[in-house]
């Protein structure tokens, strides 16, 4: 912990701040809630503060406003300026308009829409300039000057940082029993520092605890090197915290007043959205999911049971079509999902042997022993496989699991059980595009046809498939993946010799499974016939 020197405010400075900010002329007090399955799932009670209810869905209106409403009449008359990844813009452009002024925004070119929309719809007027919020600051400072404008930094200013500040003291005056620590997320370090601050002037022995992703991690490499440090490039996933330099002033706070940090990866943070949505049928942006998923991350490392946490929601401004990406990421996130590139003989039979394995493997957490295609104990997430080569089958296969480090234990049998397998579960290749490029043309495919199904999702529905095929149809492609409903949409390519088509047609009668046949679909010709 480094000293202050004389002239800094001091948590009792920052105290009587945080009592007389102006906030709730535009902010409301936010629910402080206990997430109950995320509770009882890691045996602490974790409670969530509010702050994706704000009225521009982020806890960012309450420290812009409180600058603003110390302005003077002049400086409001003139207009203010700010540069933002869009949760600080929208602060700024909802509390100018509630004071009448004029407010300028630049922000980043990477910032989702959402955000760029909901500033326009407020008032602001948008500059899009850089890659980065840093970019975004240098042009903000431009105009500024140009423009005699006033500056409302997002972080590192004292009345944004009070401002912030009075979600703790929120939290507190809710919460008054046991509470172990507070964890919140970090881009510049406004929000961290205006919550240190509080709660060390008030609960002391209460844990203050930052987090960063792990490739924006500005403060902790700051606080690591005791001096500032600007990084190269900033992840994008989570563009509310993504700050290539953090202010002089939150580096101060925080280093003399954060107790510890942790830092989170992508899977994490979309399994911890997932846990959110699951307490309470909301949605967070991925800043705004980061403070649970390092409870989550503590808990586990450290062993901890029996504490009681907090976790501010910080935003939930989230692009729609970037909910595809978490939920494909959510379960490998939580490591309930482990995938594998399996490799089979290329023999009759072998596709099924590999089925009723998976179906024997036993899974240690009830709750995710979902039904599926593949039957059994354990649940089939996916299921991707082209035949390519005479000899050997490879086939990418997503399984459920329920501890951490289950993967390697399957990969292990599936080597046991003569057929060699490759844990692909931290492999960002096959998370990321090889799971969706799977298959293709081939020239071993004679007498394809191809067909839609729908699987209800229970245990022995493929089994029931491959016990009534003939043993001279093989199957050559066979795509599946598990979207969460009660049937399974799955592709299924059979070689069905010329003379076999009745016996086929009778086949699929029995089968009494919905389907559509693609075989004379122009894209399957182009794309996965030789």
């Amino acid at each position: 912990m480094r000293h202050a020197p004389p002239s800094a405010l001091t948590p009792a400075d920052y105290l009587r701040k945080i009592l007389n900010a102006r906030v709730y002329d535009v902010a409301v007090e936010s629910a402080l809630e206990k997430a109950r399955a995320l509770s009882e799932r890691i045996g602490n009670t974790v409670l969530l503060k509010r702050e994706d209810q704000q009225p521009v869905f982020s806890f960012k209106l309450r420290g812009a406003y409180n600058k603003m409403a110390h302005l003077s009449a002049e400086q409001l008359a003139n207009g203010v300026i700010c540069a933002s990844a869009g949760n600080h813009a929208q602060g700024v452009a909802l509390g100018a308009r509630k004071l009448g002024a004029r407010a300028v925004v630049v922000m980043p070119v990477t910032t989702p829409k959402l955000k760029i929309d909901a500033v326009r719809g407020f008032g602001g007027e948008v500059v899009l300039h850089g890659d980065s919020y840093s970019d975004a600051y240098t042009r903000a400072l431009e105009l500024q000057a140009e423009q005699n404008l006033t500056f409302v930094h997002p972080f590192d200013d004292p009345e944004v940082i009070a401002g912030q500040g009075t979600i703790a003291m929120e939290i507190l005056r809710q919460h008054q029993g046991r509470l172990d620590a507070v964890f919140v997320a970090i881009g510049g370090g406004g929000l961290i520092s205006g919550v240190a601050n509080y709660i060390k002037a008030v609960r002391p022995e209460i844990k203050v605890i930052g987090v960063q992703m792990n490739d924006s991690d500005a403060m902790m490499r700051s606080v690591a090197a005791r001096q500032r440090v600007t990084l190269t490039d900033v992840g994008l996933f989570a563009d509310g915290t993504a700050v290539k330099l953090v202010g002089e002033e939150t580096f101060r706070v925080a280093s003399e007043l954060v107790d510890d940090y942790v830092s989170v990866d992508t899977d994490a943070v979309c399994a911890a959205i997932k846990d959110v949505f699951v307490d309470t049928r909301s949605i967070v942006e991925p800043s705004g999911a980061l403070a649970v998923a390092a409870i989550k991350q503590y808990a586990a490392r450290h062993g901890r049971h029996g504490e009681t946490y907090a976790a501010i929601l910080s935003g939930a401004n989230m692009n729609f079509d970037r909910l595809r990406f978490v939920a494909e990421r959510a379960e490998v996130g939580e490591e309930r999902e482990a995938l594998f590139a399996v490799t089979i003989p290329e023999e009759r039979g072998s596709f099924r042997r590999l089925c009723e394995l998976v179906g024997q493997m036993p899974i240690g957490d009830a709750d995710t022993n979902a039904a599926s295609p593949g039957g059994g104990l354990r649940n089939v997430t996916e299921f991707n496989y082209r035949i390519s080569d005479a000899a050997q089958a490879h086939v990418f296969v997503g399984l459920t699991t329920s501890t951490r480090g289950e993967s390697a234990v399957i990969a292990k049998a599936f080597g046991e059980n003569g057929f060699d397998a490759l844990d692909l579960t931290h492999d960002e290749l096959a998370k990321e595009h090889l799971r969706h490029l799977v298959g293709g043309r081939t020239g071993l495919a004679h007498d394809e046809r191809l067909l839609r199904f729908i699987f209800p999702e229970r245990p022995g529905a493929l089994l029931k498939f491959l016990s009534l095929m003939r043993p001279n149809w093989n199957i050559s492609l066979f795509h599946y993946r598990n979207q969460g409903a009660d049937y399974g949409r799955i592709l299924v390519g059979l070689q069905v010799p010329a003379g076999d088509g009745e016996a086929f047609d009778a086949f699929l009668e029995t089968l009494g499974y919905p389907y559509v046949e693609e075989t004379a679909n122009p894209a399957y010709r182009l794309f996965l016939q030789a």
